[in-house]
């Protein structure tokens, strides 16, 4: 770089645009769910996906991985190829995400088993639909836009805001899968190993769990 050049913030195709989108994903999300369910069953419900902070991370990783797989040739990719793609990468991180939850954790945030069309009752044709409008419009209607309002954040801010950000969100992530973690261990009848286990029986129990994330359920329960 010349040394007349300012640097540009999150310049190109880098890991902070990337989780700078996950962050507008995991926002976007979750108000889309709270919405939805409102407009299904008249009342709001909590549709966070961490604990902490309206995060709903199956959306931030599906456009995050949009962007990781789609935004290097976003510009020369038709929109039939962009919307194919999109199916394929909402479709295999909602499978796996459920996959993860029920195999590791114990539990279910979610069962297809009576929609229509649905694989394994982790995911569902007409979903993967949804994900493939979803991430055709993010990556040809938002992400040239968004990207280029990204880079025009002054540098020093952008990097200092990127920062505070992704240590919160990271800390967020590691209490709330610690938790889950914890819970599935304490319904298997293992006590606590350290004074850590102990804190997050104490704050993290299962009826604090539950009502924080109210779609979840074990995964042995009936819907």
């Amino acid at each position: 770089m010349e040394s007349g050049l300012k640097k540009r913030f999150a310049e190109g195709y880098n890991f902070k645009k990337v989780f700078l989108f996950f962050l507008i994903g995991c926002l976007i999300g979750t108000y889309y769910e709270e919405i939805l369910w409102f407009v299904r069953h008249h009342e709001w419900s909590s549709r966070n996906g961490l604990i902490y902070g309206p995060f709903s991370p199956i959306y931030g990783l599906g456009v995050s991985i949009f962007v990781l797989f789609l935004g290097k040739k976003n510009d020369t990719r038709g929109i039939l190829k962009t919307f194919l793609y999109s199916c394929l990468i909402g479709g295999i991180t909602e499978y796996m995400t459920s996959l993860i939850a029920d195999k590791v954790f114990g539990i279910e945030f979610w069962n297809y088993s009576d929609s229509f069309l649905n694989i394994g009752g982790r995911t569902t044709i007409p979903f993967m639909i949804g994900w493939g409008l979803g991430g055709t419009i993010i990556m040809k209607v938002f992400y040239p836009f968004l990207s280029k309002f990204i880079e025009k954040i002054p540098y020093q801010l952008g990097t200092f805001l990127y920062w505070c950000i992704f240590t919160v969100i990271l800390l967020d992530v590691v209490i709330t899968y610690s938790a889950f973690g914890r819970m599935a261990l304490r319904n298997n009848g293992y006590k606590p190993f350290s004074i850590v286990g102990k804190l997050y029986d104490k704050y993290y129990d299962d009826e604090f769990m539950y009502q924080k994330f109210p779609v979840m359920r074990p995964k042995d329960e009936k819907s």
